[in-house]
């Protein structure tokens, strides 16, 4: 039985608040919709002493600069980290993407691999990836 979250549920009844009430197997064959397969890819950084300020603001930017060339990448968020529970993370996004095969990708993608070439000495990261 497909899985169905509260989020669709909301989206897709015009009775909301009482569908979110609904047991999951009502729930689920009502809506008649499939799980979404969207995966988002959560990453955050500590930035090594050779990290110049330049080239923090060129993360950014380049990452941010993935939106549009790689495919099946539907949304990108990157930038500071503003919590004070960071542990030495002080930058950080989330990206969503169609589905795995998408992430896939990007993983492999040219726009990837040139960021990583000159990053990946100036971070130590930590990476998630999560099915919606």
């Amino acid at each position: 039985m497909p899985k169905i979250t509260r989020r669709t549920l909301m989206r897709n009844s015009s009775l909301a608040a009482s569908a979110s009430l609904m047991p999951a197997g009502l729930a689920s064959a009502s809506t008649g919709e499939e799980p979404s397969q969207n995966v988002f890819h959560v990453f955050a950084f500590q930035w090594k002493p050779d990290a110049t300020e330049a080239r923090k603001a060129q993360a950014a930017k380049d990452i941010h600069a993935f939106q549009g060339v790689i495919p099946g990448l539907l949304e990108t968020h990157a930038g500071p980290n503003l919590s004070p529970r960071g542990k030495g993370y002080t930058f950080g996004g989330i990206m969503r993407f169609s589905d795995q095969a998408a992430l896939e990708a990007y993983v492999q993608h040219p726009s990837h691999q040139a960021l990583l070439a000159w990053l990946v000495p100036l971070i130590d990261a930590i990476e998630l990836d999560l099915r919606s």
